[in-house]
């Protein structure tokens, strides 16, 4: 049961002595309404007060924030475990400015099993987003190769689903005559057996590949007990394979029996790079990783504030970390024990929370001696490694940076850079695409595709220079006159993928809402790498290797990419459809029931009307008007 309460205007001590001792979720806003920070605590009385007593003493950024506070809500939770579960999704839903917010960069490959699918896939993504509700993530892992090797592992001891569509219609594919995939294209293993199977395969990503081993060596004694020899021999295969797979680094600690987890980071002004050490049975059997911005820090303007706020503030980010991680893991994969390098500010919340899901007793521990701290010690090396390769590529962004606002003679570096590009074959299907870049590194939550509108571009009249015209004007169209070109969304600079044709049909649309003057506009032939600026009839003399022009070469290949992928997802759409649109009773709804159950055209074209009529809306009559139409007389 959760209560929301809004504090009414008066004063701000006066809306202090309303805040109730009990626990849950607190918020600070700012005199424009603005969510600075969230929150928990198991006494919201106690822990907002304390912000604004004059004898405590707070990091740069708590202080920061502090005097910018206007307004304060709360909500109280039943519990604290409740509690600490709302601020993570309030956080995550608000991404206020004074929280520590984990970075999403698509760097590390996380492992999804689609268990919102009867017969489960496993799959390695960089995005989180592609899952459903009941869809499980492992990971972030930070080591990809190791990864794609433990995949390719399983993929040969267990059988699994292979493809995400089957090969056939009327029978398995080869993976089913080799034994690598039960037949789930056929039904022939049922949703409740396979799933039993990707469970057994959950177990490695738990870090429960020990336990997963004892069981199939019960199960292999079992069936040679029954003198079924052919199975016990293929789970001791599945056994063998384990014992390789588990075959990692021993962390050699007093008690190899507990389970443990080790975090620790290292940072700069910037950012902070975290590493999380999965430790079961005292080997190391899975190394996450996660990256931070660090405000407080550069806030902080000298050496003596920095070593005073430090602590705190990198113990609120490893804090963060072990909240995210531990809120989407199941029960059984949480540690009995948990080594951090800093003391947590809400330590105590958390063991109580991770006891509550666990079911038994989770102690949090900073070590300062002997083994457990050399463990603390080897996780923040591997941290101060990723953290320097991380400081090496920013370095490199900036040096392009710097070296394209000096070809490009900027004022200041180019914040956010735009890419555009057409895509179509000989007219069809003709699209653009936008991709966006920002301090050097693609933003892909910016990308956008457009579906060229132009009528008099069609199969076999193609018009790039129109094409970008109009995909100018569309995405420009609400700065027209120059309003809002301080918007955060206002490029600094913009990438046209073509030569100085390209780039004068979109000036002379830039020039008749008055912004070409706003922004650096330009252009990228193809063959030589040339960068061409409107009104220019010779390119800017560069060379092809250099930073600036890499960089530039980058945003174009990307909006390449992103072009001709959405074309060709068009143009498959288009093929699809020509067909089933013809089909008179067949509407929009139904052509994907169709689809959905045949998977292509080819399976429809070649079903009977039995077997279209067992389609989902599909009735016997639109059954032999399908079939009539690919099989006239």
């Amino acid at each position: 049961m959760i209560k929301l309460a809004t504090i009414p205007k008066p004063d701000l001590e006066q809306r202090l002595q309303e805040i109730p001792p009990e626990p849950g979720v607190y918020f600070m806003r700012d005199a424009t309404d603005r969510i600075l920070y969230i929150g928990k605590s198991k006494k919201l009385r106690s822990r907002v007060r304390s912000y604004f007593r004059d004898g405590d003493r707070h990091t740069p950024r708590i202080a920061m924030m502090v005097r910018q506070v206007a307004e304060i809500e709360f909500i109280v939770t039943d519990s604290e475990a409740e509690a600490l579960a709302l601020e993570a999704n309030l956080i995550k839903q608000h991404q206020p400015h004074f929280n520590v917010l984990l970075k999403d960069d698509k760097k590390y490959p996380y492992v999804l099993i689609t268990w919102s699918e009867d017969y489960p896939r496993i799959l390695l993504t960089r995005n989180r987003r592609l899952g459903k509700g009941k869809d499980k993530y492992y990971g972030p892992y930070t080591d990809a190769h190791l990864l794609r090797n433990v995949l390719y592992t399983i993929k040969r001891t267990f059988p699994l689903r292979q493809r995400p569509q089957p090969l056939f219609k009327d029978r398995p594919c080869l993976n089913y005559d080799l034994g690598r995939c039960p037949g789930v294209c056929q039904n022939l293993i049922a949703p409740i057996d396979y799933r039993q199977t990707v469970e057994k395969v959950a177990m490695i990503f738990q870090g429960r590949t020990g336990e997963l081993i004892e069981t199939l060596t019960a199960q292999m004694q079992k069936a040679a007990e029954n003198l079924d020899f052919e199975q016990a021999g293929a789970i001791r295969d599945r056994i063998h394979n384990l014992t390789a797979l588990n075959a990692e680094q021993k962390v050699a600690l007093s008690n190899d029996t507990v389970s443990r987890d080790a975090i620790a980071l290292a940072a700069d002004l910037k950012i902070a790079a975290v590493q999380l050490f999965q430790i079961r049975a005292g080997k190391l059997v899975g190394r996450l990783g996660y990256t931070a911005e660090v405000q407080s820090l550069a806030e902080a303007v000298t050496a003596t504030e920095i070593s005073q706020t430090s602590d705190a503030e990198l113990g609120a980010i490893l804090q963060r970390v072990l909240e995210e991680h531990y809120q989407a893991a199941d029960p059984v994969e949480i540690p009995l024990e948990i080594l951090v390098q800093y003391p947590l500010p809400d330590g105590e919340m958390l063991a109580s929370y991770l006891s509550d899901r666990k079911g038994r007793k989770v102690t949090l521990i900073t070590p300062q001696r002997q083994l457990k701290a050399e463990l603390i010690e080897m996780v923040e090396k591997n941290a101060q490694h990723e953290l320097a390769r991380l400081q090496r590529q920013s370095e490199r962004n900036l040096g392009a940076l710097e070296d394209l606002a000096e070809i490009l003679n900027l004022p200041e570096l180019p914040h956010r850079i735009e890419g555009f590009d057409i895509s179509h074959i000989q007219g069809s299907n003709a699209v653009a695409s936008q991709v966006v870049f920002i301090d050097g590194l693609p933003a892909k939550q910016h990308y956008r595709h457009y579906k060229i509108q132009n009528p008099d571009i069609t199969t076999g009249h193609s018009d790039d220079y129109a094409s970008h015209a109009e995909i100018a004007r569309r995405r420009f169209r609400k700065y027209a006159g120059g309003v809002n070109t301080d918007d955060a969304n206002f490029p600094d600079v913009v990438m046209i993928d073509g030569g100085k044709g390209q780039l004068s049909a979109v000036m002379k649309v830039l020039e008749e809402m008055n912004l070409a003057d706003k922004m650096c506009i330009v252009s990228l032939a193809k063959q030589r790498e040339e960068i061409f600026l409107p009104n220019e009839s010779l390119p800017l003399p560069t060379d092809a290797e250099q930073a600036g022009v890499q960089l530039l070469r980058r945003v174009r290949d990307e909006s390449h990419r992103f072009a001709i992928t959405f074309h060709r997802q068009q143009r498959a759409v288009k093929q699809t459809r020509s067909y089933l649109d013809d089909i008179a009773g067949l509407g929009s709804h139904r052509q994907k029931q169709l689809l959905a159950h045949f998977h292509s055209i080819d399976y429809i074209r070649a079903a009977s009307v039995e077997d279209l009529a067992k389609a989902p809306g599909i009735g016997q009559q639109i059954a032999t008007d399908i079939y009539s139409y690919f099989h006239p007389q």
